[in-house]
């Protein structure tokens, strides 16, 4: 997943990328709102922690360019030392899907974030492509040259994740989050179970992919073109 961060006090925004980046997420972080604007223009991110109290233009400002300049808007979580009722309504009216008030901790700041990334998203998404594979985030739906893969719930998420992670590994922890419940009760080797049938599957369907294996970091999937392009 990767994340838009906007915040302009270096050492808070030092701590906030560090941690998130030891969590397997992607961070772009930068300090003034103009720089935010200019990267949302260029890549699609997943969500946006932004702080109000930016110098020039203010993050209110910012968030509510940055939702109408999205077709499918960004998950938004507002981090502002502002913390009266009003300043909470000014946050969220404007389009924010949290507000956490500083000072705050990281690991609460980290599960707020992963809760917005676990909300269906409502408008359209564009359809992701990796070899001969095709996945269609609004109807859940794989294909192969045309042909559905017969895909469980659980695999369609861990292939989805897998695709969106773009070409890069994707960490295992990360991976369970995004597709396991708060109360699910989950096996010690459930996820590789669905790794091992998902990748069956592919390789059955001649999708030109393949899922890789990071011992002790996660998961990769990978296309077999770029094999051809080396």
């Amino acid at each position: 997943m990767r994340v838009l961060l906007v915040e302009d006090h270096a050492t808070l925004r030092d701590l906030i990328s560090d941690h998130l980046c030891e969590r397997g997420f992607a961070v772009d972080a930068v300090s003034r709102a103009e720089d935010a604007l200019a990267s949302t223009a260029a890549i699609s991110y997943d969500a946006a922690i932004i702080d109000l109290g930016l110098p020039e233009m203010g993050g209110l400002e910012l968030l509510t360019k940055m939702q109408a300049g999205t077709a499918d808007g960004v998950p938004t979580l507002v981090i502002t030392a502002r913390d009266s009722l009003s300043d909470r309504l000014r946050g969220l009216n404007a389009g924010a899907d949290d507000y956490l008030v500083k000072p705050f901790d990281l690991e609460e700041m980290e599960a707020r974030l992963r809760a917005l990334l676990r909300r269906p998203r409502l408008h359209h998404r564009p359809i992701l492509t990796c070899g001969r594979l095709v996945f269609d985030p609004a109807s859940r739906q794989a294909t192969v040259a045309g042909r559905s893969l017969e895909l469980t719930r659980r695999e369609t998420a861990v292939l989805e994740e897998l695709v969106r992670s773009n070409n890069k590994v994707i960490v295992k922890e990360v991976l369970e989050e995004h597709i396991y419940g708060f109360y699910e009760e989950v096996s010690h080797n459930a996820l590789e179970a669905t790794i091992s049938r998902l990748r069956k599957k592919l390789t059955t369907a001649d999708a030109g992919v393949s899922i890789q294996t990071k011992r002790g970091i996660g998961y990769l999937l990978h296309s077999s073109d770029l094999d051809d392009e080396a």
